[in-house]
């Protein structure tokens, strides 16, 4: 299987902009710059969009590994947050904020413990080469 997205950019790093667009259409010519990048402008951009895809993978993950213990997830919402250290340019770690709502038969200690391998497991957790830390909350 393969996922496929496409990125086009005209001009300087600071004045251009560019485009993402996914083969999903999901994002389709979606514009990022400079500005979206590196201040509050409208549009996306790369450390966003590796937050959102974290936190559905690991969303994912976390509801196959209750699964995988008998376990029925209930309500799952995950927050990533990318630390991009502007000095040297690139991503030192990545927060994964956990709230779930109470699952029946399961304790806090036995879900943080499921959760903390879902993290361990999640095929994007695996493709990053960063510290990856987790907070849970469960409700």
């Amino acid at each position: 299987m393969k996922r496929i997205a496409k990125a086009q950019w005209n001009g300087t790093l600071q004045e251009g902009k560019g485009e993402i667009s996914t083969q999903s259409t999901v994002l389709n010519q979606t514009q990022y710059s400079f500005k979206t990048r590196f201040a509050d402008r409208i549009g996306t951009n790369p450390e966003e969009l590796i937050a959102a895809a974290h936190a559905g993978c690991f969303s994912m993950a976390l509801s196959a590994t209750l699964a995988h213990h008998n376990i029925t997830a209930g309500d799952i919402f995950t927050t990533a947050t990318v630390d991009l250290d502007m000095q040297a340019l690139s991503i030192t770690g990545i927060h994964l904020d956990l709230q779930a709502s109470v699952i029946e038969g399961v304790d806090e200690a036995t879900f943080t413990e499921i959760a903390e391998g879902a993290k361990t497991h999640c095929i994007v957790s695996k493709a990053l080469n960063v510290p990856i830390t987790l907070g849970v909350v469960y409700a």
